[in-house]
This record gives C-alpha cells, sequence and structure tokens, in this order.
C-alpha cells in the first residue's frame, strides 16, 4: 500500500482507504472486513455519526480498538437527527459541534479523532462560528485535524479562505469530473488534502449496466465503460482502471471506497500494487467525455 499526506496535516493516509457507510449491522462480517483491510495496508477509516443513527461509529470503535493507535479515524457532524426520528436536521452551530464530538468520542472508544469534518455545509452556514467550534476542539486535543465534506464550489472556497482545514472530502471519478475545474487545483495550492467518493461511480465503473449518469447520457456512460475495460485488459479490473485515474489526480490524498464484500476489499486494496495509468492511457481517458462541471452553489 503508498500513502500520502493529508494537506497540511501529519496524517500519512493510505491512497486507498475505507468508506464504513456501506457495511451493514452485521458484526462479525464488520470486524472481519475492518480487519483484513487493515492487514492489507488500510489505515483511514470512515465515517459519520448519522450513518445507522451512531451504530457505524460503535461498530468501527469495536473493530479498531485494539490496533487504535495504528488506524486514522475520520467521522463527520453536523446533520442533528430529529428528536421523532424522522430524518434530521442540519446544525452547523458551535454547540451542536462541541456536543456531538463528545458522543462520536464515546460511541468510537477513542479519547481524540484524527479527521472530524463538517458533514455538508452552504454559504448561508455561520462559518466562522463552525471553524471556532473546530479550533477549540483541535486545541483540547479532543481532534487533530478537521475538514469538510462538501461538493458545493462556493462553501469550499469560503472554509479556505477563513479556515485552516486540512482535507475536503467531493465526489471525483471519470463520470463526475466537476471538480477539476472549480476545486482540485485551489486545494492543491492551499495545502489541503482531497478524499475522494464516488470513484467507481455508483458501481457503473465496477461491473453494473450503464445508465444516465449526471449529465452523461447512457450512451456517454457505456462509451467510458467500454474504454476502461479495453484499457484494462488483463492486468487490471474496470474497478481498478477507474480508481487509478482518480489517483493519478495530483491534488488527491485517498480514495475512499464503500467496500461491502471480501472480494471488493481485496480488488480495491491491489490497486497500490499494480503498474500506474501510462500517460497515453491517462490522456485517453481525459479525452474520453467532455468534462462535466458544475451548474449550481458555484
Amino acid at each position: 500500500m503508498n500513502y500520502r499526506k493529508l494537506g497540511n496535516s501529519e496524517l500519512k493516509i493510505s491512497e486507498v482507504s475505507f468508506g464504513c457507510m456501506s457495511l451493514e449491522e452485521d458484526v462479525d462480517i464488520f470486524n472481519k472486513l475492518i480487519h483484513l483491510a487493515f492487514d492489507r495496508g488500510v489505515n483511514y477509516f470512515d465515517t459519520a455519526d448519522i450513518y445507522q443513527n451512531g451504530q457505524n461509529e460503535v461498530m468501527l470503535g469495536n473493530a479498531v480498538k485494539d490496533f487504535r493507535d495504528k488506524v486514522i479515524i475520520g467521522t463527520k457532524v453536523g446533520n442533528q437527527p430529529r428528536t421523532d426520528g424522522n430524518g434530521w436536521d442540519w446544525n452547523p452551530s458551535k454547540e451542536y459541534i462541541i456536543q456531538s464530538v463528545e458522543e462520536s468520542l464515546r460511541r468510537l472508544q477513542t479519547d481524540y479523532i484524527d479527521l472530524y469534518q463538517l458533514h455538508g455545509g452552504t454559504i448561508d452556514d455561520p462559518i466562522d462560528e463552525t471553524i471556532d467550534a473546530f479550533e477549540k476542539l483541535k486545541k483540547e486535543g479532543k481532534i487533530r485535524y478537521y475538514g469538510i465534506s462538501s461538493i458545493r464550489p462556493n462553501v469550499i472556497r469560503e472554509y479556505v479562505k477563513r479556515g485552516n482545514i486540512s482535507s475536503v472530502m467531493l465526489q471525483y471519478s471519470l463520470l463526475d469530473r466537476r471538480s477539476e475545474q472549480s476545486c482540485l487545483h485551489l486545494l492543491q495550492e492551499n495545502k489541503i488534502g482531497v478524499l475522494t467518493r464516488g470513484s467507481i461511480a455508483k458501481g457503473l465503473l465496477a461491473g453494473k449496466s450503464p445508465t444516465d449518469y449526471l449529465s452523461y447520457t447512457t450512451s456517454e456512460v457505456k462509451k467510458t465503460i467500454d474504454l476502461v475495460k479495453n484499457l484494462s485488459g488483463d492486468n487490471r479490473s474496470v474497478c481498478q482502471t477507474a480508481i487509478q485515474f482518480v489517483l493519478e489526480n495530483s491534488s488527491v490524498t485517498s480514495s475512499v471506497i464503500g467496500i461491502r464484500t471480501k472480494e471488493q476489499l481485496l480488488e480495491c486494496a491491489l490497486v497500490s500494487n499494480l503498474k500506474r495509468l501510462s500517460g497515453e492511457e491517462l490522456v485517453l481517458l481525459q479525452n474520453n467525455l467532455k468534462p462535466n462541471q458544475y451548474v449550481n452553489h458555484l
């Protein structure tokens, strides 16, 4: 496994990391997959306080408790569950963040969170107040670093300008290159790490049948899948080629993959050991479709 430094932090994160949201509430399967991932060199595990109403944090905490100091845990905050149990409301207030971190620490069975992320964000949020909450928690040692999980360019720019974020989690893949124009260069220039999600585009770049995706038609998606298959050959799977494309962008620290099975884990973890895309292959993939762009939250 290869490791990359996360932005301005001292965290060295595996270039393929584990998104825990997809895991089901089967403790035995959860533990086995987390342990196997760790054995294969994965050291970053990403969760959130709202995944399975907090149970995801509980299971991750249990799974890594024997080697907590050897892994990097990222979790998220900002979505406040409603008292009636029916959904949640957005709450990026300082009071709520400070209250929520205590619950996440308890569920994760840890004294600190390596990367605490705002789970969304709007341009109308009390951004300075939110940043102040994260800075307070950092000074207290309850979190080591903080970042945001957002695809909104206007929100990302404000946190870059006004805070000291170490990372941004955003969506990026062969079928979603919107962040190339709006965010990636800005983040790299400011030494802010990028954690990507959606690298395999809801499974379309891992074997699912073509369908419309974002601004692309089914035929355009099929064209991309066919090209990836052709370039993969016998050396890589389609999924591995798709992840490699993401990792070839110098702004990206790690591709966070939502893993459900042992087979998926082994396939994704092998990406680090495979021969990288050639310059010619990369150009073919980049020129295959016109990159899509954000039309909202600019």
